[in-house]
């Protein structure tokens, strides 16, 4: 099955099993927003805690906080993003519609990367276990013309956003042929600057409003509080502070369900360390974050490290940790090496001092900041884009059976066990309803009595459940249930009271971090 197909059945699966709706709905919706439903907000709340106890609990130099929103307006000029925080934009004449550029060029460098990999893979069938992939890569005729078309492309890209020249990003669009998706025209505008921040007013009459923004990060209420933070909790340098929170934009090519869109979350540590210590945390950060991403357990082949090609106007380094998801590999962590402009711009504009004093040195200075920055909504659909698989079943009759399975990891599933009577009689729901009450304060658990236990399996399967406890007649006589694993369908009988300690040694995030690097 196309990739392709596999995403619109999984954006379909996101609805009807309760992960995520559209916002709005009833009102035909709200273009590039969403709401995370029932089960949906339980997978996004573990994957916060996965990712804030593995930052907070994990280091003792790194803490949190939460700041604000609403921030002062001179916050955002004194960042760069009044002036600076722009995408440049293009419209098809036919069509009518408006994308980004730079996107448009980066889609056509990853077609050319699809091809390369198509080769690649033809050639693994064809050779089996005798081929060499980085030998292929370096000889096949097909491999390496479309490799020459994609540097070249990419060196002319690299080359115009280092100039800022949109003249030649429209340029590299109509020498490429590269068309309108919705219309195939490539009639095109010029390339123009769009500044992707929301504003709004503050203050009770229009003539005493103060014109403010929705944050389009959270870096910067870290920032900000720096001083405040690193006094109150006597912090020494190298530390870190932690932030879980919503940002803003005004994206106008909004697109790939929620990969991106105008209101989403970011995961983000600034980790402050001395001016010219800020290579040595920026590589230590890489590894680390890395190895976060792969404790999930994907598979170290569907990622990877993507330096970015032109720097931000705070940066000196910056990488990007891209997953291969089913539309491509693309960017769901940033890391950042930040220098010291943002406290120095913040110190500058507010005109107070934002410096440490470092004994050790027995000197003052603003630190260095090496920055992590997730998108949570691009984690959520990364995990759901890897746990969505479609199986084929042959049975003990020799008929084929179908179950939809979310293998997602253990740790993060929504509902980690359901409790099941094997009927609604005798007693059993009862006996069920005891075992629920008593497993519901350590996990979130589901009762479940409607339809055969083959259909509440695949229902339970369909939303990612690791555990299902089946209660019978034997279970009134000696206290065992039948426990059911979500990954092998494997049913073993246990008694009721080691329950908790089978499935805690499989759900804990324990097993999580203790993967970590």
């Amino acid at each position: 099955m196309a990739q392709e197909d596999v995403f619109k059945k999984l954006v379909a699966h996101c609805k009807e099993y309760g992960f995520v709706f559209q916002s709005s709905e009833i009102y035909d919706g709200l273009s590039a927003v969403y709401d995370y439903a029932q089960l949906g907000v339980e997978l996004k709340n573990n994957i916060k805690k996965y990712w804030w106890d593995s930052m907070v609990k994990l280091h003792e130099n790194v803490v949190g906080i939460d700041s604000a929103i609403f921030m002062h307006p001179t916050i955002w000029k004194a960042s760069g993003h009044v002036d600076a925080f722009n995408d440049p934009l293009i419209d098809n004449k036919d069509s009518k519609k408006r994308y980004r550029a730079d996107v448009l060029i980066e889609d056509l460098m990853a077609k050319f990367e699809g091809k390369m990999d198509k080769e690649v893979e033809k050639a693994k069938k064809k050779f089996g276990d005798n081929f060499d992939e980085d030998q292929f890569r370096a000889t096949n005729t097909r491999v390496l013309a479309n490799k020459e078309k994609m540097d070249a492309v990419h060196a002319r890209f690299v080359a115009a956003l280092d100039k800022n020249d949109l003249a030649e990003l429209k340029q590299i669009i109509v020498d490429n042929e590269i068309a309108c998706p919705v219309s195939g025209s490539k009639n095109w505008t010029d390339v123009r600057q769009f500044n992707l921040m929301f504003s709004t007013d503050m203050g009770s009459t229009a003539e005493g409003s103060n014109k403010i923004y929705l944050r389009p990060e959270t870096a910067q209420g870290i920032f900000v509080n720096y001083l405040n933070v690193q006094k109150t909790g006597r912090m020494k340098i190298p530390f870190g502070i932690a932030q879980i929170g919503k940002a803003f934009r005004n994206e106008i090519v909004a697109r790939q369900f929620i990969f991106r869109m105008r209101e989403f979350e970011q995961m983000e540590l600034q980790f402050f360390v001395r001016p010219g210590d800020e290579m040595k945390w920026f590589d230590a950060w890489k590894k680390t974050r890395m190895s976060w991403h792969k404790s999930l357990g994907f598979g170290k082949e569907k990622y990877r490290f993507h330096d970015h090609d032109k720097l931000a106007h705070y940066a000196n380094a910056a990488t990007d940790i891209e997953f291969k998801f089913p539309f491509g590999f693309k960017e769901v962590e940033g890391i950042h090496s930040r220098t010291d402009f943002d406290l120095s711009q913040h110190q500058e504009f507010s005109g107070k001092k934002i410096q440490y004093f470092d004994p050790e040195l027995n000197k003052s200075y603003v630190p260095y900041v090496v920055e992590t920055s997730i998108g949570l909504d691009r984690m959520f659909l990364q995990i759901m884009s890897e746990a969505y698989q479609e199986e084929k079943i042959e049975k003990e009759d020799g008929k084929v059976d179908e179950r939809i399975v979310l293998r997602l990891p253990l740790a993060l599933a929504p509902v980690k066990l359901c409790v099941m009577p094997l009927l609604k009689k005798d007693g059993l729901p009862d006996k069920a309803r005891t075992i629920l009450n008593n497993l519901k304060f350590d996990f979130n658990c589901q009762y479940d009595e409607k339809d055969s236990i083959g259909k509440r399996y695949r229902r339970q399967d369909a939303i990612g459940t690791p555990f299902c406890v089946t209660v019978d007649h034997q279970s009134l006589e000696d206290n065992t249930v039948t426990i059911r694993h979500r990954d092998s369908m494997a049913q073993e009988r246990v008694e009721i009271s080691k329950l908790y300690d089978i499935i805690e040694a499989e759900v804990s995030m324990k097993k999580l971090f203790k993967k970590l690097k």
